[in-house]
């Protein structure tokens, strides 16, 4: 930014940056009005200002939307940071639950929202009642991006790629992966022999269990495959009503068990454990985003 002289500086306020990082982000005009609820005159009126605040177009219309310069493209990142700036910066003006009505973003795998989703929707409706959460699955290679560039509050999953600087990683718990198969199994009871794990057929889960279906080809090519579905809790009740097995995050299987009918076996092949994390920005003191944590810490250690 030193090479915007005092006046351009005079000019600058927190509702053009605003302006500014959301038509970088969304490339639509009527999208960034609805983001910030703002008219479309009025998106209008500080996409002026912009340009001739850096004396360059910024944003080029076109039928598609939106285009970003190459000046706009270089500018995003310093925005960005100024924004993280200001929200550090206020982000001890605290976060009343009782009143909010903030809608939070985070990303995780089915896996684990399956597992505190419930937990996790009464204790917003008992302590923030006018709040709600959004999540969605991204994978590894996105969701450190998008945590910088604030479009997401939270991340937790598995992150088998090192964490940037600009991103802290907090462990929650170790998962292990287990063999469910259904109760009644007319072959395998209570345990499952080394021999047995290769007769089995299996139904395993990709895309949104965070296994693509080149990983999981790749990691169980000696199983019998016999399906990939997108999600683990469609496998597991594919598991429950046929003879096939499932190699599957315990944690999920266990709290699928009872309203299953499902056996959950150990491995006899010592699959890894792995680190489920919650990863947020780095000094980032939102007091809202640190109420959030604390309440997905505090239900992720009541199951264990």
């Amino acid at each position: 930014m030193s090479d915007i002289g005092i006046n351009n500086i005079r000019k600058l306020d927190g509702s053009l940056l605003l302006v500014f990082r959301e038509l970088l982000r969304t490339r639509n005009g009527s999208e960034t009005a609805h983001r910030l609820s703002l008219s479309q005159s009025a998106i209008s009126h500080n996409l002026t200002r912009l340009r001739d605040l850096f004396n360059d177009p910024l944003f080029v219309r076109k039928p598609h939307g939106f285009e970003p310069t190459r000046r706009a493209l270089e500018l995003g990142p310093m925005v960005e940071e100024l924004m993280q700036v200001a929200a550090r910066t206020l982000g001890d003006a605290g976060f009343d639950p009782a009143t909010s009505d903030r809608t939070f973003l985070f990303a995780a795998p089915e896996y684990f929202t399956a597992q505190i989703g419930t937990g996790l929707a009464n204790h917003f409706a008992a302590h923030a009642p006018a709040a709600r959460f959004w999540c969605r699955y991204l994978p590894q290679q996105t969701v450190f991006a998008e945590l910088r560039r604030g479009e997401l509050d939270l991340a937790i999953g598995r992150f088998d790629v090192p964490a940037p600087a600009y991103i802290e990683v907090e462990p929650l718990y170790r998962e292990q992966y287990c063999i469910a198969l259904r109760r009644d199994h007319p072959v395998i009871r209570g345990r499952v022999g080394k021999r047995q794990v290769y007769d089995l057929a299996y139904v395993f889960a990709g895309s949104q269990s965070e296994l693509t279906t080149g990983e999981i080809e790749a990691d169980y090519s000696p199983f019998n495959m016999l399906a990939v579905v997108p999600q683990w809790l469609t496998a597991l009740s594919i598991v429950a009503t046929s003879d096939a097995a499932t190699i599957c995050p315990r944690r999920l299987a266990e709290q699928q068990a009872r309203s299953l009918n499902l056996q959950v076996l150990k491995s006899p092949l010592g699959t890894p454990a792995f680190e489920v994390s919650l990863a947020r920005r780095y000094g980032d003191r939102d007091a809202g985003i640190t109420w959030l944590a604390d309440a997905i810490r505090a239900i992720t250690l009541k199951k264990r």
